[in-house]
């Protein structure tokens, strides 16, 4: 999962590098004499990796507009806290600071996606960031 916008940036650039390498690696293979479907199934783990990251890509560029799904049950908090950061604009960096913890405590929760933090931590990070639920934790 991109989780900044220099991760973002990276993507981006690697993607295009990944376009790139395809083609020549297509035409390569084919003057090599292999035949359309040998080409295929020796490029196809390239295309799987450039897929994924497209994806990735392509979900951080949807949480940016706002494009996630509301928080109905524990199961994908993490995943959602993220894009809700990423959302509002507010780098790790800014996070900790509003919260009172090191840089690297939001960046190991958020690498876990939050997985086994406590009550109190979500209930943190949710105000430093100014959410607001519908419901109140136990």
């Amino acid at each position: 999962m991109i989780r900044t916008e220099a991760a973002y940036k990276k993507a981006l650039l690697k993607l295009r590098e990944d376009q790139a390498f395809i083609q020549n690696e297509k035409e390569r293979f084919k003057q090599m004499g292999l035949t359309d479907e040998q080409v295929q199934v020796a490029i196809e783990p390239q295309i799987s990796f450039h897929e994924q990251l497209k994806e990735e890509v392509e979900y951080y560029e949807k949480i940016k507009r706002g494009e996630f799904d509301p928080i109905i049950n524990f199961t994908n908090i993490g995943k959602t806290l993220i894009a809700y950061r990423i959302y509002i604009g507010m780098s790790q960096q800014e996070l900790a600071s509003k919260m009172g913890v090191p840089d690297s405590q939001v960046s190991r929760d958020e690498r876990n996606e939050y997985y086994g933090a406590t009550k109190d931590r979500i209930e943190d990070v949710m105000e430093a960031m100014g959410m607001k639920t519908g419901f109140t934790l136990f």
